[in-house]
């Protein structure tokens, strides 16, 4: 599937901001499954200097500076991206999840996507023994990693309720799994600390689902917005597998990659430092349709 993507985000400020310094992690790169045809940023003001480059994960970061008073920075993304059909092995077939968690431990790979970066605390994600508790459960001896993840992202999905406002960004996993409640990001997190804390490497991604009508039934939940979601490690034969807790799915060709990191901290979509006084207001839109 072939996609145009199209994100405004815009921070309106209650007062002049002097000056202005950010980087920014809102444009796609290719990867495996998914090609990037063309990406673009439109930044309003112009910034003074801008430049681009990448993290050790591989993510696009643009990174800008704005020497004119402004009360509104508006960045906006147009982008077409081809994702790939899922293709994912039957999960009886993955290897007991025991052994994907020695595999991991034993690893001598120290590249980008190596599961050895995805195994302890992060600046977000702590190891809450709560939570490693209530994952433990989907997990027993011997069981197939991706099928015990499958049982896992229904339960959570069952378990939480989706409430915008709920929980913020700096929210973290033990007071979402505490709450009950939250957003994609908080199901991702409390996912993620549960399974490192039992030995299994999960990354955070940020992306987008594909927009359809509020009332068409196949529409997931967080669409129109920027989306969040897991990838497992489920083994060196297998890979890393997306894994959606908000809406119990498999990540799949309706999930638009945008960065991955060990948590939101590592693939916020805006981040800096303004010279102002009052308050300010972030919105975002998103738009992810068929190319036509």
């Amino acid at each position: 599937m072939i996609y145009d993507v199209r994100q405004t985000t815009t921070c309106s400020y209650a007062t002049p901001v002097a000056h202005a310094r950010h980087v920014l992690r809102l444009t796609p790169v290719s990867r495996h499954g998914e090609r990037v045809h063309v990406a673009a940023l439109q930044i309003a003001p112009e910034p003074a200097h801008r430049r681009e480059g990448q993290d050790f994960f591989g993510n696009r970061l643009t990174w800008i500076e704005v020497a004119e008073p402004h009360e509104t920075l508006t960045v906006k993304l147009a982008a077409r991206v081809a994702v790939d059909a899922l293709v994912e092995p039957a999960p009886h077939t993955t290897p007991a999840w025991e052994a994907v968690r020695e595999e991991a431990f034993s690893t001598s790979d120290i590249g980008p996507l190596s599961p050895a970066h995805f195994l302890f605390p992060s600046r977000l994600v702590s190891l809450d023994p709560e939570i490693r508790d209530y994952i433990r459960q989907s997990f027993p001896p011997e069981r197939a990693v991706l099928d015990a993840a499958i049982e896992l992202i229904a339960r959570i999905k069952s378990d939480m309720v989706y409430e915008i406002g709920a929980t913020t960004v700096t929210t973290t996993p033990p007071m979402s799994f505490a709450l009950r409640r939250g957003v994609c990001q908080d199901f991702a997190h409390i996912m993620i600390s549960g399974l490192r804390g039992i030995g299994l490497p999960a990354a955070y991604v940020s992306g987008y689902l594909r927009t359809l009508p509020r009332t068409d039934p196949t529409r997931l939940q967080g669409a129109d917005a920027m989306h969040a979601w897991v990838l497992l490690w489920c083994g060196s034969a297998a890979g890393w597998i997306g894994l959606d807790p908000t809406n119990a799915v498999l990540a799949s060709e309706e999930h638009v990659t945008l960065a991955i990191g060990r948590d939101y901290t590592d693939v916020a979509p805006m981040d800096g430092v303004v010279f102002g006084t009052g308050g300010q207001q972030i919105d975002v839109s998103v738009n992810v349709t068929p190319a036509g």
